[in-house]
């Protein structure tokens, strides 16, 4: 199950006028297993969305959530973990983790909760803003708004990662976007587990392959399939284009993918371009392509993905999904042709 922000979003439109409360990690000081700015929903039934924890805060955070609820008031939590000697939740990861817990009701506009989905919707990048309230306050001081990043009125780079603004109110800023979007080039039985990761990863999906037999509807539940040649499909097709893996096993459609990609590879967001097979065949899909390795400007794995060892299909998934992954969220990378064999 995916916990993103979309997916949460999309389980309280089903019922926007229950009682659900949200809980939002205001600050955490040392080690969490999530960070400030990540977001849960709890359902007067018992019914949860989201996580806050590994399991291990969850429980109690329902009983505070029933307390918000009693009480028409935001609750704010801490659990402090760098307490050795204390034994309540044997946490173990060291950190302090502060909790905000408010219904979401017509007194604080559900937080705009109606609004955020439409911008995640429609794509981009902006910012999610939530006033932090003193203790016992009321819902109506507890609100939210959505602003574009040339909105606002605070340097945007202090906040490439949630934290709190102090000028009078203070406010939770968090930086959110819509979801990553990965385009496939192959709908062979290889690519089956590669779809499946990265829906669970909450990414789009988005499956090309021309050929009748490849990119069947039932073999791909979830994704978008498109049956098009490369050089035909539509024009909004690129339009906040994160990641691109070629994997058709056909040299010709891997260079025509390949040229398509590159004319996008300008593109703002592309930010993650595979190909597979070894070195040799990168260089004879390059040359029909009419294409160099220097072309790119985003990162250019071919050889796909990371060394990890494994030879099926799963592992071969795992290996290209966790470089893409670690590109698209800004960690060190090291291709596999660097890797001495």
């Amino acid at each position: 199950m995916s916990h993103h922000i979309e997916d949460i979003l999309s389980h309280w439109q089903t019922a926007p006028h229950d009682e659900w409360v949200l809980a939002v990690i205001t600050k955490v000081t040392g080690s969490a297993y999530r960070k400030a700015g990540a977001m849960m929903l709890f359902h007067p039934l018992g019914r949860s969305i989201g996580l806050l924890s590994g399991g291990c805060l969850e429980a109690d955070l329902r009983r505070h959530a029933q307390m918000s609820l009693e009480k028409q008031e935001a609750v704010l939590v801490q659990y402090d973990a760098s307490d050795e000697s204390d034994a309540s939740y044997q946490l173990g990861c060291g950190g302090i983790v502060d909790i905000m817990l408010v219904p979401l009701k017509r007194e604080n506009h559900y937080l705009n909760f109606h609004q955020l989905s439409e911008r995640l919707y429609h794509g981009g990048q902006f910012f999610y803003q939530i006033t932090l309230p003193h203790r016992d306050t009321a819902l109506a001081n507890v609100t939210a708004s959505i602003n574009a990043y040339d909105e606002v009125n605070f340097p945007v780079d202090d906040f490439k990662r949630a934290g709190i603004l102090r000028t009078g109110q203070a406010e939770l800023i968090i930086p959110l976007r819509s979801r990553y979007r990965l385009a496939i080039f192959g709908g062979g039985l290889d690519a089956q587990p590669v779809v499946a990761m990265a829906l669970s990863l909450g990414w789009q999906v988005d499956l090309i392959d021309e050929r009748t037999s490849y990119a069947r509807n039932h073999d791909f539940p979830g994704a978008r399939i498109f049956k098009q040649s490369a050089d035909m499909l539509p024009e909004h097709f690129e339009s906040h284009l994160d990641a691109v893996i070629i994997m058709q096993h056909n040299l010709e459609l891997d260079a025509k993918a390949l040229s398509m990609v590159h004319k996008m590879d300008s593109c703002e967001h592309l930010s993650y371009v595979a190909l597979l097979g070894p070195a040799h065949r990168r260089e004879r899909v390059l040359q029909k392509a009419g294409l160099s390795k220097s072309d790119f400007n985003c990162v250019f794995s071919a050889p796909a993905g990371f060394a990890l060892g494994g030879e099926l299909p799963e592992s071969v998934a795992l290996s290209i999904l966790a470089q893409c992954h670690g590109v698209l969220h800004g960690a060190r990378q090291i291709p596999l042709d660097k890797v001495m064999v």
